[in-house]
């Protein structure tokens, strides 16, 4: 597997491609994921909750970095974002927890599409 890199400067790299359908823009998506800061510092993971995450693909629910390194992943795939600060919560950062112009790490599992 390699990694790959928009012309965002999202980075990515399949994990595991998965065979099921392709995620794309106006789709509701299922993910677990876990996310990191750079340094390693784990700040989020539905996996603890045990709890996964839905939203609609492309609509700007989630941060920008999301919308783009999801869609085209297919059901049972697991992707390594690399997101950088512009496609995250950039100079502002987020409650306390991710500081300004971080760039943030996930591994995003696509468990299921709809739509």
């Amino acid at each position: 597997m390699s990694e790959k890199i928009t012309d965002s400067g999202l980075k990515f790299e399949d994990l595991n491609k998965g065979t099921g359908d392709i995620a794309i823009s106006g789709n509701r998506v299922s993910v677990h994921y876990t996310g990191w800061l750079l340094d390693g510092e784990k700040f989020d993971s539905s996996l603890d909750r045990n709890q996964p995450f839905d939203f609609t693909l492309g609509k700007g629910m989630v941060i920008a970095g999301w919308d783009e390194g999801v869609a085209g992943m297919k059901v049972g795939g697991k992707r390594r974002l690399t997101i950088p600060p512009q496609l995250g919560y950039g100079a502002q950062g987020a409650g306390g927890v991710i500081p300004p112009n971080a760039t943030l790490v996930f591994d995003v599992e696509l468990l299921s599409v709809e739509g």
